[in-house]
C-alpha cells in the first residue's frame, strides 16, 4: 500500500496539483471575471429579473434577428451582466449586455474566470475527449492514492496533531500527513464527485445501448432532459410571428420558485411561431444541479411543461455533481472550498516535495545524482513554484495586453503557458534551492503589485472601489496581496533555510 501510494502520488502529482489550484480558485470565477473587465461597473442592487429578461430580448431582434437560438443568462448577485449567445446555422455569437438597459456593454476581450474552471478538466490545447480522459485518469490515481494514504497511516489521528519543524524529511512528512487528514473529507468527496461529473464519457455504456432498442430517440430525448435544460427545439415552421411578453413568463417562474431564483432563458426559432421560450431556475441555493425549468409557447405565452423534479437516479447525480461544482455556496461555503482546495494542492505539493527529499538523503555525496531524481526536482519546481507565476503572468496579460488586439483572450492563455514554460527553464538552469526561492519571489511580486497595475491604468482600482463600496474589486486585490505575502514568507524560509 505504500509503494502504491506513492506511485500513484508520482506519476499524476503534477497535473493533480494544476487541477486542485485552478479548480479551488474556480469557485470564485465569477469574481475573477468581473476584475478581468474594469470596464464593466459593479450592480448597486439587482435588476428585476423581468424587466432585464425583456430588454435584453429587445437587444437580441436587433443584434441576431435571425439566430436559430437565443440564451440569455441574467445577471446576479456575482455577475454584473446580462451574458447573450445566439445561433445562426453552424455559426455562434456573443454579446454583453448592461441589466438595466439591455445595451451592449464595450468591455475588453477575456475569457475572465472561466480559463481556470475550464483547464481544471480540460487543459484547454488538448482535444476535449483525450484531456478529460487524462484528467479523469488522473483523478483515478487520486482517489486509489486517498484510500491507501489511509491505509498506510496506521496513526492518522495522532499524525494529525503532530507537525516537528526544521526536521528536513520528518517534518514534509509531518505536513503531508496533516494536510491529509485535515480535508480529507473533502478531498474524497471532491475527487470522488469529479468522476462522476464526467461519467457518461468514462461509462458510456449504459447510453449506448439504448441506441440498439427500438425507443432509441424517445431513451436518449429522455435522458438529456433529465441532465440539461438544453431541450431539442424542433424544425421552424417558416411562419413569422411575435413572441408574447417574455417578463410575464419570468414572472410566473418566479411565483414557483422565488424571486431571483431565475437564471437563463432560452428561445428556441425566435420570431417563428414554432418558437418556445424555456425558462431555467438557477442553481443557487440548492445542492442538485438537476434541471429545473418551464417551458412556454413563445407566441401566446403558454405554459407547456414544468420540470419541477426528477428521478431518483437523476437526482442522485445532480447532487453529486452540485457538490463537485458548489454553485449552491453561499460566500463563506466557497471560502471553505476554496481552503480545503489549497489544502488539497498542497497535500500534493508535499507529497512531491517528500518523494525527492526522501530519494536525496539516500543519495551519497560522492555519487552523481540520478537523473530521474533531478527531472523530479526541476518538474517539482516549475510545476508547485511556477503554476502561480504563470496564473499571475495571465492576470497581467489582461492589464497589458493591447485592448484592440485580435484574439486577445486567447493571448492571455498563450502569456500564461509562456510563463509556465520560462519557470521550467529557470528551474532546469538554476540550483534546485535557487530555483525554489526565485520562483516564490516571483510570484510574490507579480502578485502584490497587479493592484498597482490597475491604478496606473485609470479606471476602476482599489482606492476608487474603497470609495464607491466595489465589494468585489476591494475583496479581490486585498486577496492578491495577501497570496504575495504568503509567497514571500515561503521564498524567505527557503532563502534562510539549510
Amino acid at each position: 500500500m505504500a509503494g502504491l501510494h506513492t506511485w500513484t502520488g508520482l506519476l499524476f502529482g503534477w497535473l493533480l496539483y494544476a487541477m486542485f489550484l485552478t479548480g479551488g480558485v474556480s469557485y470564485f470565477r465569477e469574481e475573477i471575471s468581473q476584475w478581468m473587465r474594469p470596464e464593466v461597473p459593479a450592480l448597486k442592487q439587482l435588476p428585476d429579473a423581468a424587466t432585464s429578461a425583456a430588454r435584453a430580448v429587445v437587444s437580441l431582434q436587433a443584434l441576431a434577428p435571425g439566430a436559430s437560438q437565443w440564451v440569455i443568462e441574467l445577471a446576479g448577485e456575482r455577475t454584473n451582466v446580462v451574458a447573450a449567445s445566439w445561433r445562426i446555422a453552424d455559426d455562434h455569437g456573443r454579446a454583453m449586455l448592461a441589466p438595466l438597459t439591455g445595451h451592449a456593454v464595450a468591455a475588453r476581450e477575456t475569457y475572465g474566470g472561466e480559463f481556470f474552471y475550464y483547464f481544471h478538466f480540460s487543459l484547454h490545447y488538448l482535444p476535449r475527449v483525450a484531456a478529460r480522459w487524462l484528467v479523469g485518469l488522473a483523478t483515478m490515481f487520486m482517489l486509489v492514492a486517498l484510500i491507501s494514504g489511509v491505509i498506510t497511516h496506521k496513526k492518522i489521528f495522532a499524525n494529525f496533531f503532530t507537525f516537528r519543524p526544521g526536521k528536513g524529511q520528518r517534518s514534509w512528512l509531518d505536513a503531508h500527513n496533516a494536510l491529509s487528514v485535515t480535508a480529507l473529507p473533502f478531498h474524497l468527496m471532491i475527487t470522488y464527485t469529479g468522476l462522476v461529473t464526467l461519467m457518461t464519457l468514462y461509462m458510456p455504456w449504459g447510453v449506448e445501448s439504448a441506441s440498439h432498442t427500438a425507443q432509441a430517440a424517445q431513451m436518449r430525448q429522455t435522458l438529456r432532459a433529465e441532465m440539461t435544460a438544453f431541450l431539442p427545439a424542433g424544425a421552424a415552421s417558416g411562419t413569422a410571428t411575435p413572441l408574447a411578453e417574455v417578463g410575464a413568463m419570468v414572472h410566473e417562474a418566479e411565483r414557483r420558485w422565488g424571486t431571483g431564483r431565475v437564471a437563463r432563458l432560452i428561445l428556441d426559432n425566435p420570431g417563428d411561431a414554432a418558437s418556445r421560450v424555456t425558462v431555467v431556475r438557477g442553481d443557487a441555493a440548492r445542492i442538485s444541479v438537476s434541471p429545473r425549468y418551464l417551458v412556454f409557447e413563445a407566441t401566446k405565452g403558454t405554459l407547456l411543461q414544468a420540470k419541477d423534479h426528477s428521478g431518483p437516479a437523476a437526482e442522485t447525480r445532480g447532487v453529486l455533481y452540485g457538490l463537485h461544482v458548489g454553485r449552491f455556496a453561499d460566500v463563506t461555503t466557497r471560502w471553505l472550498y476554496l481552503f480545503a482546495s489549497l489544502a488539497g494542492a498542497a497535500m500534493v505539493a508535499t507529497g512531491l516535495v517528500l518523494w525527492t527529499a526522501k530519494r536525496r538523503a539516500r543519495q551519497p555525496a560522492s555519487e552523481r545524482t540520478a537523473f530521474g531524481l533531478r527531472l523530479v526536482e526541476r518538474l517539482n519546481i516549475a510545476a508547485i513554484a511556477g503554476l502561480p507565476v504563470a496564473m499571475a503572468a495571465f492576470l497581467w496579460g489582461n492589464r497589458l495586453l493591447p485592448l484592440g488586439i485580435a484574439e486577445r483572450n486567447d493571448w492571455e492563455v498563450h502569456l500564461f503557458f509562456v510563463a509556465w514554460a520560462l519557470t521550467l527553464l529557470h528551474a532546469s538552469t538554476r540550483r534546485v534551492r535557487r530555483a525554489w526561492v526565485e520562483q516564490f519571489a516571483a510570484a510574490a511580486v507579480l502578485l502584490a503589485t497587479l493592484p498597482l497595475t490597475s491604478a496606473l491604468a485609470g479606471g476602476r482600482h482599489l482606492i476608487t472601489s474603497l470609495r464607491t463600496g466595489d465589494g468585489v474589486f476591494v475583496w479581490f486585490e486585498l486577496a492578491l496581496v495577501m497570496l504575495a505575502l504568503v509567497f514571500a514568507a515561503v521564498a524567505a524560509k527557503l532563502a534562510r533555510g539549510r
